[in-house]
């Protein structure tokens, strides 16, 4: 069961050493989904917004580097050209933020912070923390961030500065090091060594293809992410399938590149194909899918990245739905990929307890659903996050990312 692969896999961490080199990225996000990580996200939020009220441009640097809110986190050279600032400014902007951030916890009494304290508790060991750390940083998508989101974690939950700073160094370490490995497999794939994952295989079974069969486009030919492409927050993998190095954000990116260099279906495929427009709450952003792939057979398929935890917030949506619209116009088919075994199909069709169902369709109808009323029905029904994505997706609401605020108004069709 799932709930016995967790727990193996936390005994398991208090025996591996800071400096293990083993394979920390996990198989299946459905195995490792928790309230504990909104908690600790709605809680952070919060603690921006306080901040916010006196550094309201530090506030804003933080929210685009950690994706505090409807956005992903960012990197730097990102974060800079909105400022009109250079990248090592806005990190040094981002680094007085969080300390200017952690001081105004420490004043107003809240660090520790409860949510942080109990996850990241004081009393446990380094390889310990490193082990979460490193889940919850692939479960979650924020390699870009990583470091500075560990230490920060770390201080929220009460640990002294140069415990935090060595343990969130202890994460970047073996990131580098799960990267120094991958790259390893992917030079041995052409010997038959499979990639590691035991389910993408059924990947295409996925694919939304329009409803009208046409001649589909050509894919382009270079990627439309060119800002910050040697951003040193991102990693690189050189594949031959495509005879280049590919960048990425994530591991989780990286694995889907490992698939589909990997795929005999595949016969080539270009990274952040486009630049495809989304509105949300009237604004208009800029999304990068996260690839494209030709098919052996002449099909076409975007492909983006979307964490299965993260799936069903209000932003994800308007950004799946703008990428389908796009696909779709453009004769290709679409694949949310979620890094699990369960995606949109399966959970559209996730069975849920009915009188939870119905409890939580009362709370939404009565106006918006707090994070504090939601925390209750948990408690008091058994709710799990996958049962609350899956009931977010079928019946249409709006799941606010930054405040966790379920409503419902309408959000995109994912």
């Amino acid at each position: 069961m799932a709930t016995d692969r967790i727990r193996q896999h936390q005994d398991s961490a208090g025996q591996a050493t800071a400096a293990d080199t083993t394979d920390d990225m996990v198989d299946d996000l459905a195995d490792h989904l928790s309230f504990e990580l909104d908690d600790i996200d709605e809680r952070l939020a919060r603690l921006i917004d306080d901040y916010a009220v006196d550094r309201p441009r530090g506030a804003q640097i933080l929210r685009l580097r950690l994706g505090i809110g409807e956005d992903r986190p960012e990197t730097l050279t990102r974060i800079g050209a909105g400022f009109d600032f250079s990248r090592d400014r806005i990190r040094q902007l981002h680094t007085r933020a969080v300390g200017e951030l952690i001081r105004q916890a420490q004043l107003t009494g809240n660090l520790p912070a409860a949510e942080f304290e109990r996850r990241y508790p004081k009393t446990a060991k380094d390889q310990q923390l490193v082990r979460a750390l490193l889940t919850e940083t692939y479960v979650t998508a924020t390699d870009l961030v990583a470091n500075e989101l560990s230490y920060l974690k770390l201080r929220l939950a009460g640990h002294a500065a140069a415990d935090a700073k060595r343990v969130a160094g202890f994460v970047t370490q073996r990131l580098a090091a799960w990267r120094k490995k991958t790259n390893h497999r992917l030079a041995r794939l052409h010997e038959g060594t499979p990639f590691p994952v035991s389910h993408d295989h059924v990947w295409l079974d996925r694919v939304e293809w329009p409803p009208s069969a046409g001649s589909p486009t050509a894919l382009p030919t270079d990627s439309a992410r060119t800002l910050d492409g040697d951003d040193d927050g991102r990693g690189h993998f050189y594949l031959d399938k495509v005879g280049r190095d590919v960048g990425f954000d994530s591991g989780l990116e990286a694995r889907l590149f490992g698939v589909l260099n990997a795929e005999e279906r595949v016969s080539t495929f270009q990274e952040h194909p486009d630049a495809v427009l989304y509105r949300l709450d009237g604004d208009e952003g800029v999304h990068f899918p996260t690839a494209a792939a030709q098919l052996t057979d002449g099909r076409r398929v975007l492909i983006d990245v979307h964490p299965l935890g993260q799936v069903a917030f209000r932003g994800n949506r308007a950004r799946a739905a703008a990428a389908r619209a796009y696909a779709h116009d453009n004769g290709w088919g679409l694949l949310i990929w979620t890094g699990s075994r369960v995606g949109l199909t399966e959970l559209r069709e996730l069975r849920v307890d009915a009188d939870i169902e119905t409890r939580l369709g009362e709370l939404v109808e009565r106006g918006a659903a707090s994070w504090q009323v939601i925390r209750q029905l948990r408690a008091e029904t058994g709710l799990d996050p996958l049962a609350l994505t899956a009931l977010v997706i079928r019946h249409d609401w709006s799941w606010d990312r930054d405040s966790l605020r379920l409503s419902a108004s309408p959000a995109p069709q994912s």
